[in-house]
């Protein structure tokens, strides 16, 4: 689990790869994430419809439909090429990308945005707790923020709220509202199917503990405590075939997965792995809330 603690660096961000370039912005980025964040990684069809497009450990999540594309996260902002040559190298048009989503506002997930945004003209939709912090481009963080933006700020199109549906050819994603890692942490849920049969599949973001403080100490979220116990209740009682997460690490995905294995759904039932991970993070939650 990451706590996403790093040292802090100013830099300008431009962007290219799509044949333009993103307005640059000076931006504080971090300087010591993990190497892991921005390593390449084959991407590969998880089941039916949903297709894994991320970095070795930061989870893109690409869903097709005959109407155009949903794409799930973005990575770092050095990733945008590498997501645009995942979803072509799967025989789709990164073009066709309609609709941005993210599981949490923080620079690891929504470094690339701005930029496939503006490459795509795709509508940005999120959990209306991360709007303030998408759009000051995560300035207003309650742990990650406070010294400038970490990545390009972002214009929302949408804003969603618990249960509220993505809805786009034929496909229709649940979004569920999982806040405490962010003020609007998310996860997504919905129905998918191959020659097979049919699969429910949760994409969680998992309520991993990022600040450092006691819960009673961050007064820039005062409700942390009550969210993050919301969560864990919420997320205990999801019911799904399959689960993939925000990162790799967190759903064990190279031990599920190697570059050229052949088409496995099954790989991601684990039920098991899952009840393991919220529970581990019941216990860290238990932790902190005896801590005074």
């Amino acid at each position: 689990m990451f706590k996403k603690t790093f040292k802090i660096a100013v830099v300008a961000i431009a962007v290219t790869g799509f044949g333009l370039t993103a307005a640059a912005q000076k931006v504080q980025e971090p300087t010591n994430v993990p190497a892991e964040w921005s390593k390449a990684y084959q991407p590969f069809r998880i089941a039916g419809n949903l297709y894994y497009v991320g970095t070795y450990d930061l989870a893109c999540y690409l869903i097709t439909t005959p109407k155009g594309n949903i794409l799930i996260n973005t990575g770092l902002a050095s990733s945008a090429a590498q997501i645009k040559a995942s979803i072509e190298k799967l025989g789709f048009k990164f073009a066709d990308t309609k609709i941005l989503l993210t599981t949490q506002a923080h620079y690891d997930h929504m470094g690339a945005m701005a930029a496939i945004k503006k490459a795509t003209g795709a509508k940005v939709m999120v959990d209306s707790g991360d709007a303030q912090v998408m759009e000051d481009g995560g300035k207003s963080d309650y742990a990650l923020g406070g010294h400038g933006s970490t990545y390009q700020p972002v214009k929302v199109d949408r804003l969603l709220k618990d249960f509220d549906q993505v809805v786009l050819g034929g496909t229709t994603l649940n979004m569920l509202h999982h806040p405490g890692h962010t003020k609007g942490s998310c996860s997504f849920i919905f129905d998918t199917k191959d020659d097979k049969g049919y699969y429910r599949v949760l994409i969680a973001n998992m309520p991993t503990i990022v600040t450092e403080k006691k819960f009673a100490d961050v007064k820039a979220y005062p409700t942390i405590a009550k969210d993050y116990a919301y969560t864990l209740k919420a997320m205990k009682g999801l019911t799904f075939d399959l689960w993939v997460s925000s990162h790799a690490s967190q759903f064990g995905l190279h031990t599920k997965h190697k570059p050229g294995d052949a088409y496995n759904p099954a790989a991601f039932k684990d039920q098991k792995g899952y009840n393991q991970q919220i529970d581990d993070l019941q216990q860290e939650f238990n932790k902190r809330m005896a801590v005074r």
